[in-house]
């Protein structure tokens, strides 16, 4: 291993020790229900999505109501994802008229499964097979509520061996939207911000032809790659909108003016 590869792994290390008790402490506060930071921004938010919703926030659940909602949220989660791949023909925001037959049912299938899982195992090239609006709607969305979905599953744990005089566990739909709208949100938005001002791809334009120096053609994908990428970097995922295979090799081996434009 050389000198840059042990300082990065330093430096990773470093950085997840720091931040272990200020954000422990904030996800403390947050699912015990007290005001945080963010909460004169999100608050509002949070409380319309529970109106919306028809959320009582202040009812509590016990265990066998919180695990079906967890299990029904992730059957709805899953019968999503899969609707919509199967339908990305018909669907907006594919400038590259991907069609159904390039997600046959069993790929759609173990797909969804994966996503809503949070294993997130892509046997295609995102760049080939899937458009934007597939990509953000299903898979995205999923790379936050899934990993939400665990969070909030953990935290019903720690309360149920915490609370010793309640069979009270707290509210499956409450903290999963805390989950999801004051951790992962926030973080995954300054991920995109840095990844779009270090020249990541982040625009709905159709894919890029253009001739190499050799004289070769090559197509340079296009789409909302930081939005993705920044959720996909905090989970231990490998799926992202441009993903080599073996029948698929990755397209984007140089970079040019136009592949490494935000808008």
């Amino acid at each position: 291993m050389t000198s840059i590869g042990v300082l990065q792994i330093a430096v990773f290390f470093g950085i997840v020790v720091l931040l272990t008790k200020p954000l422990g402490l904030f996800m403390a506060k947050l699912f015990q229900g007290e005001r945080t930071f963010l909460h004169p921004i999100l608050r509002p938010v949070e409380s319309l999505i529970y109106k919306l919703c028809g959320i009582p926030e202040e009812a509590e659940q016990r265990w066998t109501q919180y695990a079906a909602g967890l299990l029904w949220f992730s059957v709805f989660a899953f019968l999503f994802v899969y609707v919509l791949q199967r339908l990305q023909g018909i669907l907006p925001l594919n400038p590259q008229a991907f069609g159904a037959k390039l997600v046959s049912p069993d790929l759609a299938y173990n797909t969804a499964i994966s996503f809503v899982t949070n294993t997130n195992w892509q046997a295609y090239s995102g760049e080939s097979t899937l458009s934007y609006f597939v990509q953000m709607v299903a898979l995205t969305v999923q790379n936050f509520v899934s990993p939400a979905v665990g969070i909030a599953a953990a935290v019903a744990i720690i309360r149920g061996f915490a609370r010793h005089q309640t069979d009270k566990i707290g509210n499956f739909w409450v903290d999963l939207t805390r989950a999801t709208l004051y951790v992962l949100l926030p973080i995954a938005l300054v991920a995109a911000l840095v990844l779009c001002s270090q020249g990541a791809i982040q625009n709905f334009r159709p894919y890029t032809t253009v001739k190499t120096l050799e004289g070769a053609t090559q197509t340079i994908p296009q789409g909302p790659v930081a939005s993705q990428e920044a959720i996909k970097m905090l989970g231990p995922t490998a799926a992202g909108s441009s993903m080599p295979t073996p029948r698929t090799p990755l397209r984007t081996r140089h970079r040019s003016p136009t592949s490494s434009r935000c808008s």
